[in-house]
């Protein structure tokens, strides 16, 4: 009898997308759209399980092997690089990573930049790549407020709508990489059930 794969889902809107695909690719789990407390969920008959964790916490589930199989941001993945296979593109999650700032500001390249961003690698690698010299700072929540208090001169940040960006004076400057969701597979665990999981990544590739 063929094993059972675990799929880490990332709590939310997103996580209801991509369950929406499982579905639509025969794996579904009904259980799980159920009013209830639980956190995991089995289908044999179809040989997956299902559990539900934070989004940031995916990759991690993944990378250690607690979880065949997970989606997560490619965000997440970009600035954690974490040892995982990549699969899919499931084209869910869709948004960019930009550079934004306010609308009158003029970079100043013998001065250094201050970039607050929640993503200091990819701010990094970014500007490295451009020969910049800048400071990171790190935040964890209302990015947007950093230049408007003078803590930064721009911001590294996901953009779906601009509305956010608009409402407090901001301006994108540049697309930085463009971010959606992504099936990846912890390796270890990808030997061990090969069949398994080219099963699942076959029947969610076919219905995207």
């Amino acid at each position: 009898m063929s094993e059972i794969v675990n799929v880490a889902l990332p709590k939310g809107r997103l996580g209801e997308q991509v369950y929406g695909l499982f579905e639509k690719a025969g794996l579904e789990c009904p259980d799980i759209l159920s009013d209830t407390r639980k956190l995991f969920f089995e289908n044999k008959e179809k040989g997956v399980r299902f559990f539900w964790v934070k989004p940031s916490d995916v990759a991690v589930y993944v990378g250690r092997g607690a979880a065949d199989l997970g989606i997560a941001g490619s965000d997440v993945l970009l600035e954690h690089q974490p040892d995982v296979y990549e699969l899919l593109d499931l084209g869910l999650g869709v948004c960019r990573m930009m550079v934004a700032a306010p609308k009158d500001f003029r970079d100043n390249d013998d001065m250094t930049l201050r970039v607050a961003t929640k993503f200091p690698n990819i701010a990094n690698r970014y500007y490295a790549g451009k020969s910049r010299d800048i400071d990171i700072i790190e935040l964890h929540g209302s990015i947007e407020l950093a230049p408007l208090l003078g803590l930064s001169d721009v911001i590294v940040d996901i953009v779906e709508t601009g509305s956010t960006l608009k409402a407090n004076g901001l301006v994108p400057m540049a697309e930085v990489v463009k971010i959606s969701a992504r099936l990846i597979a912890n390796k270890a665990n990808f030997k061990f059930k090969t069949e398994e999981i080219e099963r699942v990544t076959s029947a969610l590739s076919d219905v995207l």
